[in-house]
């Protein structure tokens, strides 16, 4: 089975190329500010980023001819998790942008469909996108009837990490309890029942804690005075809530190798910024042991800022008295779309159908 992997992100484009389970091909291709500026609207970059997957593919000599082809999925309706045939329901809400938020990831499922369409037999789909919700209850609930709580999380990467860390251990996914926190750009905290992540916050502009990018939860009545003090802009709010917030805000750049290059230098202001960060991560973290009683098999952590050693660390100490602390830096997020595409193909899971 010949599958191709999509995965568009706010600044690159990743493609992979499965043959079953092996790799033949890895790329990420990087856009600049520049590149990028000249759109209007994310959804706008559509021809541009297909023709650089296309121009990808010829320049390693792969013909189009896959089984399947799969994309990240977009900010579109709530749904169950699984893998989900692209279908035009899909289709139109991604273009309405009816989850009212602008990111690449909408991206995924239009140029996965655009390129399937043109081979014969070929399949296109989506797995396990942000806005998976399997929330109990309880979670949905906020203090205001005018609101309820959504989540919008890393759920592909972290189903991926959680079905890896139980193949190491010999155990199944669906016969565990687990905390896992995916430490990127945005921070996503979320409490995994047997299979079902029925507590995550919203990683992308609502809550949670503080991250490179993201301002996390913010003082409610601070946040209302703000909104009608006539400094901003409702588009410049926005940005203050989620792109332009928490670490870049405070310290001027998302970059974590150099904003701890200056902690390493002596910068004061930037540790106890940072510090401030692990604080709430590890606060967070914690809170999930509460919506599973303390029934915890493990806390997994992931996503690009697993890299850091320092991070990990001043974690660690906060976190480890509640369970085993368990680190995967980076992500599955490839190897995870193709194998979810692979086993459809084979049978060993059925496409769900968006509606």
């Amino acid at each position: 089975m010949q599958i191709l992997a999509i995965n568009p992100g706010s600044t690159s484009t990743k493609i992979a190329v499965y043959e079953d389970e092996k790799p033949i091909l890895l790329r990420t291709i990087r856009h600049s500010a520049e590149e990028l500026k000249k759109f209007e609207d994310v959804i706008f970059e559509f021809p541009f980023r297909k023709q650089l997957v296309m121009d990808e593919l010829n320049r390693n000599d792969i013909p189009l001819q896959f089984d399947a082809v799969i994309g990240r999925g977009g900010l579109v309706k709530p749904i169950a998790g699984g893998t989900y045939e692209i279908n035009q329901t899909m289709l139109d809400d991604t273009h309405s942008g009816i989850a009212m938020h602008n990111h690449a990831c909408n991206l995924g499922c239009l140029i996965a469909y655009d390129i399937a369409k043109e081979i014969p037999g070929c399949r296109s789909f989506i797995a396990d996108p942000g806005v998976v919700d399997e929330l109990n209850d309880y979670a949905r609930i906020s203090g205001s009837p005018l609101m309820n709580r959504i989540c919008i999380w890393h759920a592909l990467n972290q189903r991926a990490i959680a079905k890896r860390f139980a193949r190491e251990i010999g155990r199944h996914y669906n016969d565990m309890n687990l905390i896992i926190c995916h430490l990127g750009g945005g921070i996503s905290v979320a409490a995994h029942d047997h299979g079902r992540a029925v507590d995550a916050n919203n990683a992308l502009d609502g809550e949670g804690p503080f991250s490179p990018e993201r301002a996390g939860s913010l003082p409610a009545a601070d946040l209302i005075r703000l909104c009608f003090s006539g400094k901003y802009t409702e588009a410049q709010l926005l940005k203050r809530v989620a792109g332009q917030a928490g670490i870049t805000a405070h310290l001027g750049s998302n970059d974590m190798r150099v904003i701890e290059k200056r902690i390493a230098e002596g910068d004061e202001h930037a540790k106890l910024i940072v510090d401030a960060m692990i604080y709430h991560v590890a606060k967070n973290i914690v809170a999930e042991g509460a919506v599973l009683c303390g029934n915890i098999d493990a806390i997994l952590l992931t996503g690009g800022l697993a890299r850091s050693e320092y991070i990990i660390t001043n974690l660690r100490r906060r976190i480890d008295f509640l369970a085993p602390v368990y680190c995967y830096p980076g992500e599955d997020e490839m190897e995870a779309l193709a194998m979810n595409a692979l086993d459809v193909l084979r049978g060993r899971q059925e496409a769900k159908v968006y509606v």
